[in-house]
């Protein structure tokens, strides 16, 4: 057969079949998981899967660095977690632990709200059953710089912390951040946190809202939770004061020395009078942990030892006020931060929970940020205060004493809230705001609470009102 014959014969029966032969049908799952690896291209070195201890899980966790300022080194730690179940279809809510210079990993991640919490031994982990990434995908930052394991290669940064420093690099890190996770940049967003963060939390939600009138810029914020959160200083130091007589920890005397001669208002610590019946209450707490009235301390953390320490806005642990420790050894040990791609394991980091340098050299504090929840509510945020209320570090007084200097309309008025048939706080609607308190927990509220806590966070994210009714 000649040579061209068969030749154009081969290439009919080629075309004939690509006629012939159907277009394959797209299948939808293999489009999704396509879809998906490309979005997770970013975030795959940062996907944690050796983690030593940890239970196993059906949703996957990141954790890595983010820099945040390439000129000067600068990079914060992340630990990411998915919601458990349907995280496509759920929100994001960043979580910050306060101090200033505490760890929203050692704190937040693994004492309170995380899926993992650290064992007595500092060598596991179990799972708990009331994380909140049952009802959220939850992101925990260590921040600023020096805290944890998020560090600057430049010396200077770390002279510079305060609450602007910290605010715009965590802006920054949100946007760096969904570099990597792209899905969840247009996702409904949250911020939450507990006590210094009372401040960082408003602050940063107030940089989000100016920043999103530039629509490159926009972050899906909706609202604001915030736990025993330090809010005014002239408000938070009343009740400090108070509350501490009214639950017999200073003497009458001693109260009635700071009412007359303490101006919270004003230049208060001045005043020598002042400033040492103040120190007064301040022995008194030393000598029980400050942050959880009514249970023990931990025998032999140095934390709570007789230095002074107990200044620091330190959250100890629930009904077991040795976490901080088992936290330590945990993040000090080289398998740890090999699977959390903090180091390489020989070359270990230094963790610690809190930063007593940053916390003494801190060098910008507002002193109140009321005006920024005056402008959060006209922005239309939700937010939503709630208060531990045997936490003498900053009191259900000093959360109220801030509240009411609001001067906002009462729109539900003060009733029992219930969890599982029993009272676990109460609560009031304001217009733009909703506070609510936790009944026998402390400072650090779901160490204490971990159920009521979780049941509270569900409230707050479909936004209804806590259940008033047994």
């Amino acid at each position: 057969m000649n040579f061209v014959v068969v030749k154009a014969t081969v290439i009919f029966l080629i075309l004939a079949l690509t006629v012939v032969e159907p277009k394959p049908v797209p299948d939808a799952r293999k489009k999704r998981s396509n879809t998906e690896k490309l979005i997770n291209s970013l975030a795959s070195q940062d996907l944690v899967t050796n983690l030593p201890g940890q239970p196993a899980v059906d949703f996957r966790h990141y954790a890595g660095y983010v820099p945040v300022n390439e000129t000067n080194g600068r990079a914060l730690f992340y630990w990411f977690y998915e919601a458990a179940t349907n995280p496509d279809l759920k929100p994001l809510v960043l979580w910050l632990n306060g101090g200033p210079g505490c760890s929203s990993v050692g704190y937040g991640a693994t004492q309170e709200i995380g899926p993992f919490i650290v064992e007595t031994d500092g060598h596991g982990l179990r799972f708990n059953n009331y994380s909140w990434n049952k009802e959220a995908n939850m992101l925990f930052l260590e921040s600023p710089v020096g805290v944890g394991f998020s560090y600057s290669n430049t010396t200077t940064d770390y002279d510079n912390l305060g609450d602007a420093f910290t605010a715009n690099d965590a802006y920054a890190f949100l946007h760096k951040w969904f570099l990597k996770f792209p899905s969840y940049r247009t996702r409904t967003f949250y911020i939450a946190g507990e006590s210094y963060a009372g401040k960082y939390v408003p602050e940063l939600a107030e940089l989000i809202n100016d920043k999103n009138t530039d629509p490159s810029l926009h972050i899906d914020l909706k609202g604001v939770l915030l736990g025993n959160p330090e809010t005014s200083d002239a408000e938070d130091w009343r009740g400090i004061v108070d509350y501490a007589w009214s639950h017999a920890v200073i003497s009458d005397e001693t109260h009635k020395v700071i009412s007359e001669n303490c101006d919270f208002d004003g230049d208060t610590w001045s005043n020598k009078i002042c400033a040492q019946a103040v120190d007064e209450v301040l022995k008194q707490y030393k000598e029980i942990d400050i942050y959880s009235l009514y249970t023990s301390v931990c025998i032999g953390d140095t934390a709570s030892s007789n230095d002074g320490s107990m200044q620091m806005p330190r959250i100890m642990g629930g009904y077991d006020p040795c976490l901080d420790d088992y936290s330590r050894k945990f993040y000090n040990r080289a398998d740890v931060q090999k699977a959390l791609h903090v180091s390489n394991g020989p070359q270990l980091k230094n963790w610690s929970i809190c930063s007593t340098k940053i916390f003494h050299e801190w060098v910008d504090s507002k002193p109140s940020v009321l005006p920024i929840y005056k402008k959060l509510i006209a922005a239309g945020m939700r937010i939503w205060v709630y208060s531990g209320d045997t936490d003498g570090r900053v009191p259900v007084l000093s959360t109220r004493y801030s509240i009411s200097a609001l001067g906002l309309p009462i729109t539900k008025a003060w009733t029992p809230w219930y969890h599982q048939k029993q009272v676990s706080g109460w609560f009031q609607e304001y217009k733009g705001l909703t506070f609510a308190t936790f009944r026998g927990a402390g400072h650090a509220v779901p160490c204490f609470k971990p159920s009521n806590s979780l049941a509270l966070f569900t409230s707050f994210l479909l936004g209804e009102s806590l259940p008033s009714a047994r």
